[in-house]
């Protein structure tokens, strides 16, 4: 009969067989002690643990040890059995601003534009990437392969190498503690894009058997996804089993802590990108040798319920390897000699994605996931080059294009509400909106105030417009330059999207500062014809000294139905070549506009050749992405996507 796991597996399995008896030996002496716990045998040495992370990228929990019946995650399985799962272990949506915060323990939104995908956010100067702590302490550093901070944060500064053949092995004192990362991708979103899977060793799984989430609309295609998916975990599983063998063949599988992650949620359509579970929601497990359990937070086997962000990592592994964190970090060491007290809250943020703006927050403690939409004027999907390569959100297209969704498909499909909540526990699809629920108004009270709180507390530069030179940590926090509360205050008054609010909103317009004048013509364009007695206010910022305030303005007269007035300026900033982001906002506004920007046309398309040739991921590329879009909706070679019109949100 032919074995369902992967050859890799299969490999580690009878390689490490013995090792494996060794290392279970040693955790029945730890649990044989009557309170559980490991005799300190390193403690006050000058002997510290290895650590090597493991990584795995855009997937969620999909593992046997995570309750998932359809895995076959054989190794990360025993490896959960012997180490500490983390239950609630949660993740910024996408990569980048994932891994500012895992690289500075820092949010990425305190050091704007980093919140956003593929930005340089602009750091002060003393700030460092935390393995450069661990250099200084004497620990070897290795990194293999991503270095996409989001930052100027140089690798040369922050590790001893970094490259696709970095490793601990390279380090040239074989005694030297080591912190080592790998990142697997054949996990990555991209995996789902090939028509055709590559061939497998082990059979591929069932169709049939894959549990389509309610919110997903089950096509044959959507089922097509999720079984590459699951292939593919299957697969990294295999890499992950290789990786440990090496560890074991070293002799360093008893003087090495082992994280294993997912460095942000799965690649099926409402997970990678978004703030639901289903986006932010990783896998962490934490393997303490016998020798280093002392600084494990629980014993071997055990289930941690207590939510853990990324921003918590680095100051846990400058914990384990005794070394202070700086107290610039805003997370809290969740393992080693400075464990500290655990999380009520994690907090999430998606920001720009590519080409496309939208601005969500998030909160989620032991019950609850809180979700204010800051643009809830935006669908929740937006056209994208990138993800729309997959075959889930071409099927989910279709689908909305033929009327062929339901309540529940519709949700993600469409305007957003300006708030969300969900009971976790009750709700693990996030699905049934209870903000209007009395049942839960406590729930929500508390978390909108913490939400707050949060925001003002960490400076948070996504309320300021991209580009703005108002951006960045010290840019931001200079007296008198973003007076935040105000700001948030305005946000979420432009986010209730109620004509009541238009006096409030207006009024803004004449602000001194940008990011005010901002929120307050985005508030105006979201109250659509509701916002006509701002008019005179509207044309007035058409001469704004911000870029942003120009295209937010522009677009709420086209709102209004002036569209003469709005598009000289978006002409105007489309064709600005020093102030790239500002250009991005333009076309952000312009491809809303449909029909309606027909007259730019030809200005597109010389722009659009211009651009052709601009590196991957970065500004004049985000435009040239909006521009391909939309010229190819106005020439007739691309249909606009379909939204459906009954009221969403309950």
């Amino acid at each position: 009969m032919r074995s369902n796991l992967a050859p890799d597996t299969i490999r580690w399995l009878n390689g490490a067989r013995s090792s494996l008896v060794l290392l279970f030996q040693g955790l029945l002496v730890l649990t044989a002690l009557p309170d559980g716990s490991a005799a300190p045998a390193a403690q006050g040495s000058a002997e510290r643990p290895n650590i090597l992370w493991l990584v795995s990228e855009d997937n969620g929990p999909f593992l046997g040890c995570y309750g998932d019946p359809l895995a076959r995650t054989p190794t990360l399985d025993r490896l959960a059995s012997r180490g500490v799962l983390f239950e609630r272990c949660f993740a910024q949506p996408v990569c980048a601003p994932s891994r500012f915060a895992l690289i500075t323990g820092m949010y990425a939104t305190t050091c704007g534009p980093a919140e956003h995908m593929r930005a340089q956010g602009k750091i002060p100067s003393w700030l460092k990437g935390f393995p450069a702590y661990l250099r200084k302490a004497g620990y070897y550093a290795s990194n293999n392969a991503k270095t996409d901070y989001n930052s100027p944060i140089r690798p040369r500064d922050t590790w001893d190498e970094s490259s696709k053949t970095a490793h601990w092995r390279n380090r040239p004192d074989p005694k030297q503690p080591f912190f080592s990362v790998f990142n697997h991708e054949v996990t990555h979103e991209s995996c789902l894009f090939p028509e055709e899977e590559k061939p497998l060793d082990f059979p591929s799984l069932d169709p049939a058997r894959v549990r389509i989430p309610p919110y997903q609309p089950d096509t044959p295609a959507v089922r097509a996804d999720w079984v590459r998916h699951y292939n593919h975990m299957t697969l990294m599983d295999g890499q992950v089993a290789d990786r440990l063998q090496q560890l074991e063949n070293d002799g360093l599988a008893e003087n090495t802590i082992v994280f294993y992650y997912g460095d942000n949620g799965g690649v099926t359509p409402r997970s990678k990108r978004f703030l639901q579970r289903s986006g932010t929601h990783v896998p962490l497990i934490v393997y303490f040798p016998p020798k280093w359990r002392h600084l494990a937070p629980a014993a071997p086997g055990s289930r941690i319920k207590d939510p853990v962000s990324f921003v918590d990592f680095a100051p846990t592994v400058l914990s384990l390897a005794g070394v202070k964190a700086p107290d610039y970090m805003m997370g809290r060491a969740f393992a080693g000699a400075a464990k500290s007290q655990p999380n009520e809250y994690v907090f999430c943020t998606r920001d720009r994605m590519d080409e496309r703006y939208d601005m969500m927050r998030s909160l989620m403690n032991y019950r609850y996931l809180y979700i204010h939409n800051y643009r809830p004027d935006l669908p929740y999907v937006q056209w994208m080059a990138y993800p729309f390569q997959a075959r889930g959100y071409q099927s989910w297209a279709k689908e909305a294009a033929a009327g062929r969704l339901t309540p529940a498909t519709a949700q993600f499909w469409g305007e957003k509400p300006a708030e969300e909540l969900y009971d976790l526990v009750a709700d693990p699809d996030n699905i049934r909106n209870l903000v209007n629920d009395p049942a839960h108004r406590e729930a929500l009270d508390k978390m909108r105030a913490e939400m707050k709180r949060r925001v003002l507390a960490i400076k948070d530069n996504g309320f300021i417009p991209e580009g703005s030179p108002l951006e960045g940590y010290e840019a931001s926090r200079q007296p008198g330059a973003v007076p935040f509360e105000r700001v948030v205050d305005l946000a979420n008054l432009a986010s209730e999207r109620k004509a009541e609010n238009l006096p409030k909103l207006t009024a803004a317009l004449d602000d001194p500062n940008e990011a005010i004048r901002w929120w307050g013509a985005l508030g105006c364009g979201m109250l659509r014809q509701q916002a006509a007695p701002a008019e005179a206010a509207l044309r007035k910022r058409l001469e704004d000294p911000s870029g942003a305030v120009q295209a937010a303005a522009a677009g709420a007269l086209a709102q209004l139905g002036h569209i003469d007035a709005a598009l000289p300026v978006l002409e105007r900033w489309l064709t600005t070549t020093n102030q790239t982001f500002y250009s991005v906002h333009a076309a952000n506004v312009l491809i809303h506009l449909g029909e309606a920007g027909r007259p730019l046309l030809p200005v597109m398309k010389k722009l659009y050749a211009a651009t052709a040739n601009d590196t991957r991921n970065s500004p004049p590329a985000y435009l040239h992405r909006n521009l391909e879009r939309n010229i190819a909706l106005l020439e007739g070679r691309q249909s606009a996507l379909v939204y459906p019109t009954f009221e969403r949100g309950k």
